[in-house]
């Protein structure tokens, strides 16, 4: 016996194409892409120690957005080309939503577009944007954005935080896309009911009630937009794909995992032998077993 069939999904919201704020909208999102050419953040990072490094995201996390957010108001030329937004700069508050608004000179209520802004440290144990997006839809105004900058080390492990192609979406539709696969498309066996906060407006105060808050959630995963699949799917895989000297995260993120604080040796032996035979063994049976047995032969020939 199946459930009644899910309502239709969420689209993303049609806009004016001659209301100004959609060409700037248009233009801010160009100029979030072209991040990877302008970002700089001259604080190299030496000294950490491989098992630590799942940590940095806490430790520069913030820093990384502040830059992005100094580097956008440098690109203006890009999405301010007439200036029609004179006068307006983009700023940072943590404790805002969206957190970074355009917004003109002292009159902070004179927002032209809001950007939801998560940075995402690459390697991190997660291998998937560690963000919550717990916000109801309606605190989003049409053109508001949410996005996603993935960064890493330029030298894996140490040197200057680099950034690669972010993830950027209508803010309003990810809200709408989070609720709907909530309710009627993740595997559920509680109630998948949520219950939407009924003054909630574009551009909130720190104390406006702006949060959705579902019936019923063990697991504490509302909000954690990777699931909501296809969302963020493709983003994601293209991010793993990235190479990091000539490494792809997704590599980069397995080995660290492998060595833990508490890992000895003999299980990171282990484990890698575990994922060589699962890989090799799928293409040609055997070849995983010959491979680790000359390995293992020149492991004795290297020996002392």
């Amino acid at each position: 016996m199946t459930g009644p069939a899910a309502p239709p999904a969420p689209v993303r919201p049609l806009l004016d194409p001659d209301d100004q704020r959609t060409v700037l909208r248009q233009r801010v999102e160009n100029a979030l892409l072209s991040l990877p050419g302008h970002f700089e953040f001259d604080n190299p990072i030496t000294g950490v120690n491989a098992t630590d490094l799942f940590s940095l995201n806490s430790l520069l996390g913030t820093g990384i957005e502040i830059e992005v957010v100094r580097t956008l108001n440098q690109l203006r030329a890009l999405w301010d080309p007439e200036e029609v937004w004179a006068g307006y700069r983009f700023e940072r508050s943590s404790q805002a939503f969206p957190d970074v608004r355009l917004v003109r000179g002292e009159a902070r209520d004179d927002i032209a577009i809001g950007v939801e802004l998560k940075g995402w440290w690459l390697l991190s144990k997660e291998g998937v944007p560690s963000l919550r997006y717990q916000v109801s839809p309606a605190a989003c105004a049409p053109h508001d954005l949410i996005c996603v900058v993935p960064w890493h080390l330029s030298n894996a492990v140490s040197g200057v935080a680099a950034v690669i192609e972010p993830w950027i979406e209508s803010a309003w539709y990810a809200a709408e896309y989070r609720d709907y696969w909530w309710q009627h498309l993740r595997s559920a066996k509680g109630k998948t009911g949520l219950s939407h906060p009924q003054a909630a407006h574009p551009y909130p105060n720190k104390a406006d009630l702006v949060l959705v808050r579902p019936q019923e959630d063990g697991g504490g995963n509302f909000g954690r937009l990777p699931r909501a699949k296809p969302l963020m799917e493709a983003f994601i895989a293209r991010s793993m794909r990235h190479e990091i000297l000539g490494i792809p995260v997704a590599d980069w993120v397995s080995f660290l995992k492998l060595h833990s604080d508490t890992a000895t040796p003999e299980e990171i032996g282990q484990a890698l032998e575990a994922q060589l035979t699962e890989h090799l063994g799928a293409i040609t049976p055997g070849a995983a077993e010959q491979l680790l047995s000359l390995l293992a032969q020149v492991g004795r020939l290297l020996s002392p």
